[in-house]
């Protein structure tokens, strides 16, 4: 059973919205922490924004903070969102999801990933 299941991902325009949600399957426990990543062609995977287990403590990327936003669904903890806004050729990735037990801490080892969604931003 995959962890953790993106969905939300595709192609849209420079300056359009997208939103991705990551759900963790019932095999997944006690997460302290959530969070986006990215991987662009031929780049490092990057972090995006996460948050903690009370949909506290939200860390966002300085490179997307005024455009991104994440949150936890209040009737679904284990349900995650990334909210990106005006959207640019730049932010074409595969974004992962990932969660972590024992921590809030947004570095580290995350013990659970999901297998990733394509976002593709072009004219």
């Amino acid at each position: 059973q995959v962890p953790l299941v993106e969905s939300g991902g595709g192609l849209v325009q420079p300056g359009d919205s997208l939103r991705l949600s990551c759900t963790a399957s019932s095999s997944v426990s006690s997460i302290y922490y959530m969070a986006w990543f990215r991987q662009a062609p031929g780049k490092e995977r990057e972090y995006v924004a996460g948050t903690n287990w009370l949909g506290a403590g939200t860390i966002i990327a300085y490179s997307v903070r005024d455009r991104f936003s994440v949150s936890r669904d209040p009737a679904k903890q284990n349900t995650l969102h990334l909210q990106m806004n005006s959207l640019k050729p730049e932010d074409t990735a595969v974004y992962f999801c990932a969660a972590k037990r024992g921590s809030t801490d947004w570095q580290g080892v995350y013990d659970y990933w999901g297998q990733g969604t394509q976002v593709t931003v072009a004219s």
